[in-house]
């Protein structure tokens, strides 16, 4: 079964300019899937129109094979999450676990059962010992990952992360890009990342290009990034790993392109250990 399965989705913000122009698009159920595309191709409004707050002019969004409508709106968002780009705009509580409980209590979850998932989702991102703190003295990295424990608080199927490490440091970055790793290391909930972090591409499953509101290409990331001249037409460029290794096929040092830095120095380490 497909997470998300979009037919025929057109969205405007006006009656002029389609933002979406006619997106037909398949997730897999348990897939990490990443979509990308410069500023403006419409990726970060086709989140908000698979989580239901946007609604499109045309097409329809079925989440595990349910139609998205007015009438099982509410249910359906109970099955998908969201972390959205800025994790100051998404605290409400005025401790980390009072942040994480929102959720559950818009779910009227028992009180007596709140702890227990609490403590559960801010393990599960390491984040356990920050339970009394303040979320506007946490870091970048902290704040987003306290955001990901509400998400997780509420268990959906589906979480989208919306250009959710953009606004962090590298060590932030890597850190979240790990945790989402680890949230679909067992393949028991599907992983939609929008995201401009191309080195977070090169990890994922299954990548979809977006440009003017279209889908151009999708695929795997070795064939997504086998096209490099349209990627570069669009802004988009390769990974720094893949960049370093297509240097060093070019040089006859290595065979093929590599995605990730510690391919490149396994590769390395391997070669020169036969000679």
């Amino acid at each position: 079964m497909d997470a998300i399965e979009v037919n025929n989705l057109t969205f405007s913000y006006d009656s002029e300019t389609d933002v979406l122009k006619d997106i037909s698009l398949r997730i897999p159920k348990g897939s990490y899937t990443t979509i990308i595309g410069h500023n403006g191709s419409g990726k970060s409004t086709i989140a908000k129109v698979l989580i239901g707050l946007l609604e499109p002019q045309a097409g329809t969004v079925k989440i595990l094979g349910r139609e998205l409508n007015e009438e099982n709106l509410y249910d359906l968002r109970s099955h998908i999450g969201i972390v959205f780009q800025n994790p100051d705009n998404q605290f409400i509580g005025s401790t980390v676990a009072d942040d994480i409980a929102f959720g559950l209590e818009n779910r009227q979850v028992p009180q007596e059962d709140m702890q227990a998932i609490i403590e559960e989702s801010a393990a599960k991102v390491g984040m356990n010992d920050y339970l009394n703190a303040e979320p506007t003295n946490l870091s970048g990295g902290q704040k987003q990952r306290v955001a990901i424990a509400g998400i997780l608080a509420v268990k959906p199927d589906v979480i989208v992360f919306d250009e959710s490490t953009s606004m962090l440091d590298p060590q932030g970055k890597a850190s979240i890009n790990k945790q989402i790793r680890e949230l679909n290391k067992n393949k028991d909930r599907t992983i939609i990342s929008i995201t401009h972090d191309m080195d977070e591409v090169a990890q994922s499953e299954y990548v979809i290009v977006l440009e003017n509101g279209q889908v151009m290409m999708e695929g795997t990331p070795q064939e997504i990034f086998a096209h490099q001249d349209e990627l570069e037409k669009m802004g988009l460029a390769l990974p720094f790993a893949l960049k370093i290794s297509n240097r060093l096929k070019d040089m006859g040092v290595l065979d093929h392109g590599l995605l990730s830095l510690d391919e490149v120095v396994n590769s390395l380490c391997q070669l020169k250990s036969k000679n």
